[in-house]
């Protein structure tokens, strides 16, 4: 297939154009700026150049393509505080390439996150079966499975918190820059709350699977550690760095920790089994501990990263 990215210069493209490559797949990758371009050039694929908000131009690369993988969010924005104008941005382009797709039969897996759910309300371990009726990016979810309806081999992928290797640990990022910043590697309450993790190289391998045989209106979980706990996670930051792991005060924790303060309190136990019987997806990477405890993270975190 010829498949067309959005997203392509970013932590999980890094993953996912190699492994369509090397399927035998030409990947197409979406790129707004030289370096972006530079970065995907670098991966083997070919460079479309444009951005999230032209969507003419989203509209045309999906209907030249194969198939469509929708990785692209202004995480800058969210992490400024505008969670919903990203979410509003994110279900524009996905309505936009839907359009192009209808009827089409070809395959377009979208993006979603597995905090989505639990930030609008849910409660409990989270499966592939659990939808929400809307909110951010959970709008967006809900338009790409109504494409199955309209002749589009549609599904969404929803990404744990934590996406960990090739350099980059999704929210732990943030988690190990406030501590390196603070001096303390804190977390909330009793820090007994979870959060689900994989390592990007196997999400990379779902991301294929899903384009390649994912059934119409299917949900996949990208997870697998059904859920760290904060305070673990905590502990291990607070190794490397030499730092205590302690609870943060609830009064202190938007000062503690700035755009995260809205994510780190929250329960997101979330189980994979019916996306690993349905794809044959069977993650085989090291843990989320077990990564940070090899020191892969430290040196070079200078910002929050969750992308």
């Amino acid at each position: 297939m010829r498949v067309f990215v959005t997203g392509a210069s970013g932590h999980i493209a890094a993953a996912v154009i190699p492994e369509l490559i090397s399927a035998g797949h030409t990947v197409v990758g979406l790129a707004r700026s030289d370096r972006s371009a530079a970065a995907v050039a670098s991966l083997g694929a070919d460079v479309r150049r444009g951005e999230l908000d032209d969507l003419t131009g989203l509209r045309a690369a999906a209907r030249e393509a194969d198939g469509v993988i929708h990785l692209a969010f202004k995480n800058e924005e969210m992490r400024s505080g505008d969670l919903a104008g990203a979410a509003a941005s994110d279900l524009r382009a996905i309505e936009a390439m839907g359009a192009a797709l209808e009827g089409s039969g070809k395959p377009f897996v979208s993006t979603g996150a597995t905090l989505g759910l639990i930030m609008a309300g849910f409660r409990g371990q989270l499966t592939e079966h659990e939808g929400w009726p809307g909110g951010p990016r959970l709008d967006a979810e809900n338009a790409v499975l109504a494409l199955a309806a309209h002749g589009v081999r549609s599904s969404v992928v929803r990404l744990p918190p934590t996406v960990h290797s090739l350099g980059r640990c999704g929210f732990v990022a943030a988690l190990i820059a406030i501590a390196r910043a603070t001096g303390v590697a804190g977390y909330l309450g009793d820090g007994s709350n979870r959060w689900p993790a994989a390592d990007t190289r196997d999400v990379g391998h779902l991301y294929r699977l899903a384009l390649e045989g994912a059934p119409s209106g299917s949900r996949l979980h990208a997870v697998a550690e059904e859920g760290v706990a904060l305070r673990d996670t905590a502990a291990a930051i607070g190794r490397r760095l030499g730092v205590p792991a302690a609870p943060v005060a609830a009064e202190d924790a938007t000062r503690h920790f700035g755009f995260l303060s809205g994510f780190v309190g929250l329960d997101n136990p979330t189980s994979s089994q019916l996306t690993r019987d349905l794809l044959d997806w069977t993650p085989t990477r090291p843990g989320l501990i077990s990564d940070l405890d090899q020191g892969r993270y430290f040196a070079a975190v200078s910002r929050p990263d969750p992308s």
